[in-house]
């Protein structure tokens, strides 16, 4: 007698930089295993897969988009472009980079999380309107889920407080979460997961 088939686990790639890839924390302090943490927690059979390199830029995302979609996964959550701002590259080029990436993810039948980044006003109001609207935009182009910013769920912790929230969730470096900042990024961003992996499932 036959015996049924168990389902597999969503297999969920996270394509990011090192805000994904938990630069500074200890392994089970970083993003993934604490989203993956999270998810479990609440009933779901999940792997969260890192695919977070350090300095990473859209441009290098794209360029390993390919070998990131292997044929297990499922969803893929797109965590690019801090770097991109660093470095004031051209918003344009972000944008043709994000959509080959989101290009790829379609043609793979993979759903997507795109998560942004708010650009701040030191490269003119023009840079940041073109930065901070490409991933609303995209997201909507290619109608994949969308969340406003990597970093936003630490400020709406502290009712805004921006220093309050440098102090408490952020690392020495000024820029990458502590272990308690990705905590309170995990908590925001983990019911859109949730959607992103009810819409993976068949």
């Amino acid at each position: 007698m036959a015996t049924p088939a168990l389902a597999e686990p969503t297999t969920i790639a996270a394509l990011g930089d090192s805000l994904t890839q938990g630069y500074g924390l200890v392994q089970e302090e970083g993003f993934v295993p604490q989203l993956e943490g999270w998810l479990r927690a609440r009933g779901h059979d999940v792997v969260v897969v890192n695919a977070g390199v350090s300095g990473d830029t859209t441009a290098g995302g794209l360029a390993r988009v390919d070998w990131t979609l292997t044929p297990e996964v499922d969803a893929m959550i797109v965590a690019l472009g801090g770097n991109d701002l660093l470095r004031g590259l051209p918003p344009e080029a972000s944008r043709a980079n994000l959509a080959g990436i989101l290009d790829a993810a379609e043609a793979a039948e993979v759903e997507v999380l795109l998560v942004g980044l708010n650009a701040p006003g030191n490269y003119g109001p023009d840079y940041q309107e073109a930065f901070n609207s490409m991933y609303p935009e995209l997201a909507n182009a290619y109608g994949v889920l969308h969340a406003e910013s990597f970093l936003s769920g630490l400020q709406d912790a502290v009712e805004g407080d921006r220093a309050e929230a440098v102090r408490r969730y952020i690392q020495a470096d000024g820029i990458h979460p502590n272990a308690a900042g990705v905590s309170v990024i995990v908590e925001a961003l983990g019911p859109l997961v949730e959607v992103l992996i009810a819409r993976a499932q068949p």
